[in-house]
């Protein structure tokens, strides 16, 4: 039995009323001005396949449809202090042990979470890399100075995660990490059964991930660009048969593939600054600031190579997504799911 953790109505035991900050939203331009403050705390941190002005990955050409350059590295690097603000500066909720020999990130994006990880457990390290990184974008690969003074403990893998994995007996792993891979992943129950089959008896995985389900509390983004921008995307991705909104399936898919002792934790993650609270506040704007590059990079593949949208049409509707997000009257709102399990002893 999975253990849910959240507050609300008895018909969504995670449901919780955000309550608007009716200070910055008003008509007195306090909303543009907490844009712009927020903007330039969080962009502080960080100041192949060549199309529409955008790099795509070259191995498995056309698998995976997001960029990887340099814009998207920047966002994606934007959404894991995102996420150490949603969780609590923790990079996972799973109840690994103090000392894990063999980790695996999946999807490794830019490798920031794996360098994260080596330097919390310096000493996670056996005589084989720890914790090996294992992906479909080969983002990493183009970034020779990361790779090369990241930490000893860390090696970087290029592999597609949906084919058969190949990893010796001897290197099973105690925990298996995977953050956004919506939108990636045709195969999940597949992928997480890999996930079993190469964890130790006693070790955990954990996926971290999204319902792109865009909606509002107050109805606020009925009718809007922005639902449309989700609603176009969201049917292309699902013609070219990847998983657009895995997080709430991801129990049902950890139970189907034999972990046990599963925990759900969803968060509500706002997109701008309009709730009243401080820390969904932040949460808003940190998730803004990645999809004002995120729309287009998003759809941009999706819709021109399988949709006949051309580029200046996607750039359109990507940008009346963003002043719809920027509104300080559209409310948008998303789930986003944090699951673990362990394999049995």
């Amino acid at each position: 039995m999975a253990e849910h953790t959240g507050v609300g109505p008895d018909d969504d035991p995670f449901y919780q009323t955000i309550e608007v900050d009716t200070e910055v939203t008003g008509d007195d331009g306090t909303y543009e001005d907490e844009l712009s403050s927020c903007t330039e705390s969080v962009t502080s941190i960080r100041d192949y396949r060549q199309e529409h002005g955008r790099r795509y990955h070259s191995y498995h050409d056309g698998r995976y449809l997001l960029p990887n350059d340099d814009a998207e590295a920047e966002r994606l690097d934007m959404m894991h202090e995102m996420m150490l603000m949603m969780m609590g500066q923790r990079l996972f909720l799973a109840p690994i042990t103090d000392n894990p020999q063999q980790v695996l990130d999946l999807g490794t994006g830019t490798g920031i979470w794996a360098l994260d990880f080596a330097d919390r457990f310096p000493d996670a390290e056996s005589g084989l890399s720890t914790p090996g990184v294992f992906h479909v974008p080969d983002t990493v690969t183009d970034n020779a100075d990361m790779i090369s003074s990241g930490p000893p403990n860390v090696n970087f893998i290029v592999d597609d995660m949906e084919d058969e994995w190949a990893f010796p007996e001897q290197q099973k792993f105690d925990f298996i990490h995977a953050r956004f891979l919506a939108l990636g992943i045709k195969d999940f129950p597949r992928l997480l059964k890999q996930c079993y089959n190469n964890t130790v008896p006693g070790g955990w995985v954990e996926f971290q991930d999204w319902d792109l389900n865009m909606y509002s509390q107050d109805g606020s983004t009925n009718g809007t660009s922005i639902e449309q921008y989700y609603n176009i995307g969201i049917r292309a991705y699902e013609k070219t048969g990847h998983i657009v909104s895995p997080g709430p399936f991801l129990e049902q898919w950890f139970q189907e593939a034999g972990f046990t002792e599963i925990h759900v934790h969803k968060y509500l993650l706002p997109m701008g600054p309009w709730p009243k609270e401080e820390h969904l506040k932040s949460l808003g704007m940190w998730n803004l600031l990645q999809a004002s590059t995120g729309f287009e990079a998003s759809a941009l593949a999706v819709l021109t190579r399988y949709e006949n949208w051309n580029p200046s049409d996607v750039a359109h509707l990507a940008e009346r997504a963003k002043l719809d997000a920027r509104d300080r009257n559209i409310h948008a709102l998303f789930d986003f799911y944090v699951v673990y399990g362990r394999r049995p002893l």
